[in-house]
Parts: C-alpha cells; sequence; structure tokens
C-alpha cells in the first residue's frame, strides 16, 4: 500500500478547496453598443459608463496606433540572406 510523500499541510488544503467556490464571471451588456462587459466598467467599444460619455475612444485608439508605429520603428529590420 502506498504512504503519502509528505503531510498536507494546512495552506495547502485550503489552497486545494478555494478553486471549489469560484464563480462564473458575470458579464453585462452595453446599454448604448450592445457589446459584452463586465459590470460597473466602463465599455471598452463606445468608451461610456451610466449613461454617460468618459472615455475618448477614437483619441485612445489614435494614441494606441502611435505607440505601435513608434515601437516599429525602434525594432531592428530583420537582416535578409541571400541564398546562393
Amino acid at each position: 500500500m502506498g504512504l503519502p510523500g509528505h503531510r498536507r499541510t494546512s495552506s495547502d488544503k485550503r489552497r486545494r478547496a478555494a478553486q471549489d467556490f469560484l464563480e462564473r464571471l458575470q458579464i453585462a451588456t452595453c446599454p448604448n453598443c450592445k457589446a459584452a462587459i463586465k459590470p460597473h466598467h466602463v465599455c471598452k467599444q463606445c468608451g461610456t459608463y451610466k449613461g454617460r460619455q468618459v472615455l475618448n475612444i477614437d483619441r485612445r485608439t489614435a494614441r494606441l496606433v502611435k505607440k505601435v508605429e513608434k515601437r516599429a520603428k525602434a525594432a531592428p529590420a530583420p537582416k535578409q540572406t541571400s541564398k546562393a
């Protein structure tokens, strides 16, 4: 008959048991654009929260595009090898 490798500590038991009580993520819909969002969070699609505009999405996306372009310029170009 096999024997346990080591004693199971109380923290090990609690850590294992914590998985039993996880709840599913609640999903709500944005009343403005009908996108799926987390409750009590700003909509990432249209930038509204509780019926008012809180994020300027056009400006936000422009900043992200600018960051990506800056990274692309800073990254070294891949070396081309000639196969003969």
